[in-house]
C-alpha cells in the first residue's frame, strides 16, 4: 500500500507516494527527477546507483525509502553550485575520467566520501576503495588518477 513518505534529498525534503519498501533508486529517477545514480545490476554489486546517506556510501537500488527517512540523501546533483563545478568533477574532467559515463556518478559519489574522510591513501588502499565501481568502457585507469590527484596522494613507484 502507497503511502506518503518524506525524504531529505539534496537538502530539500520530499514528500513522496509510494510503499516504504521501495527502492530509494526508482524514487530519486522517477519522482524527483534525479538522474545522475544508474541502474545497473540491481543487487547494490556494481556502484552505478551510489548516494551517500548521512555521508556513507550506500546502494540506493537496495536501500529503501523506508530506510532513509529522517537521513540527509546526497546525489552528484547537489555538487556543482551554479555553474562552478565541485572540485571532485573538475579533477574527473581534468583527467578526461569518463567515457561511457554509466559509473561515473557512483566513482563520484565515492571521490567525495573519500575526500571528506581526509585521510590519506596508499594505491593499494585507493584501488580498494574504488573496487566496488565497476567500470566496463576502460575509464577506470583516468578515473583513478583523478581521485588519487583529488586526494593529494602521489603516485607509488608500483602504480
Amino acid at each position: 500500500m502507497k503511502t506518503s513518505i518524506d525524504i531529505r534529498v539534496n537538502s530539500v525534503v520530499h514528500g513522496v507516494s509510494a510503499r516504504p519498501d521501495t527502492p530509494l533508486l526508482f524514487v530519486l529517477r522517477n519522482q524527483l527527477g534525479l538522474m545522475s545514480p544508474k541502474l545497473g545490476c540491481g543487487l547494490g554489486q556494481c556502484g552505478a546507483c551510489a548516494v551517500l546517506v548521512d555521508d556513507a556510501v550506500e546502494m540506493s537500488c537496495t536501500l529503501s525509502i523506508g530506510d532513509v527517512n529522517d537521513r540527509a540523501v546526497t546525489t552528484v546533483e547537489s555538487f556543482a553550485d551554479g555553474s562552478a563545478l565541485h572540485p571532485i568533477q573538475q579533477a574527473f574532467l581534468d583527467e578526461n575520467a569518463a567515457q561511457c559515463g554509466f559509473c561515473l556518478s557512483g566513482l563520484l559519489i565515492r571521490a567525495k566520501a573519500l575526500l571528506d574522510t581526509r585521510q590519506l591513501y596508499t594505491d593499494a588502499e585507493l584501488k580498494a576503495e574504488l573496487a566496488p565501481h565497476l567500470c566496463r568502457c576502460g575509464a577506470h585507469p583516468r578515473m583513478f588518477r583523478a581521485v588519487r590527484r583529488l586526494l593529494g596522494a602521489a603516485p607509488e613507484a608500483d602504480a
